[in-house]
């Protein structure tokens, strides 16, 4: 099953696949974890419209995270591929708490973005280590959360030095 490509018409009928794809953006025939990324960027922009805090957002994100779980583990056991590319829900995720933390400005989004897409990328100790040992639908959220949170230690230092 390893050549099994699904389809939007797939996701639809799915509606745990259609979370896990970012509402699709995880079909992206290219860079599948940097399209699926991009939904939170508008998510978190109504949620903040919405008048909805920093805290308020990494409180959500606990919730998204324990969802994440279950709706990335089934669609992996669907798929019958682990870990695949187009399950994009972490990314979302994991983005929105980054976010949470993260002045709400432009700029400051789009070096987040760049800093977090980087880790998750490239997969630098400890992420990678957790990567190849922990599985299923919680190995899949877990490294981009901790991809996260080191992101918003580059964040933390890019303020201390602007």
């Amino acid at each position: 099953m390893a050549d099994f490509k699904p389809t939007f018409g797939w996701l639809v009928q799915r509606p745990l696949c259609f979370l896990a794809f970012g509402f699709g953006s995880g079909l992206a025939p290219v860079a599948p974890g940097t399209f699926g990324t991009l939904p939170a960027l508008p998510l978190a922009f109504v949620l903040h419209y919405c008048g909805v805090s920093g805290w308020l957002l990494a409180i959500l994100c606990t919730i998204l995270f324990a969802a994440g779980i279950v709706i990335c583990n089934t669609a992996e056991k669907l798929l019958g591929i682990q870990d695949y590319g187009g399950i994009v829900w972490d990314e979302i995720v994991a983005m929105l708490l980054v976010l949470a933390f993260v002045p709400f400005d432009g700029l400051w989004w789009l070096w987040a973005f760049a800093v977090f897409r980087l880790f998750d990328a490239i997969k630098p100790f400890p992420i990678k280590w957790f990567d190849a040992r922990i599985h299923g639908g919680f190995g899949i959220m877990l490294d981009d959360v901790i991809a996260a949170f080191m992101t918003l230690i580059v964040m933390n230092a890019t303020v201390l030095l602007v």
